[in-house]
């Protein structure tokens, strides 16, 4: 038997706003939309999507931490565009032995862990 991650689905309260986030601001490449949800990296094995929080059990895991890490080439840049979007930091860019991390959130309080390795 194989098992492996299909994809992984963030809750948001607004797509318009997520879009803008996901897409414009942090720049991932969408894979397909609809009125409901956004998926991204196309081609990819595991798709990374944000899906409108609709149900009361959804709503609920809006604004946390998600526990996901994004490998992030030209994470410096990176940062200062966020931080020139008005994104969030949780914890500011740090350099530490294994490499440089920060932590945004999205509009929903959302949050992303960011890395360089």
């Amino acid at each position: 038997m194989t098992v492996s991650i299909k994809n992984v689905v963030v809750f948001v309260t607004d797509l318009a706003k997520a879009k803008k986030f996901y897409c414009e601001l942090l720049g991932l490449p969408v894979a397909g939309q609809s009125e409901m949800m956004m998926e991204f990296f196309p081609g990819a094995p595991t798709s990374f999507g944000v899906s409108l929080a609709l149900h009361e059990d959804a709503r609920r895991l809006v604004g946390r931490h998600t526990g996901i890490s994004l490998r992030v080439e030209g994470i410096e840049a990176l940062c200062e565009s966020l931080r020139a979007g008005g994104v969030t930091f949780v914890e500011p860019l740090e350099s530490s032995p294994w490499g440089k991390m920060a932590v945004i959130a999205d509009f929903d309080g959302n949050q992303y862990a960011l890395v360089d390795r």
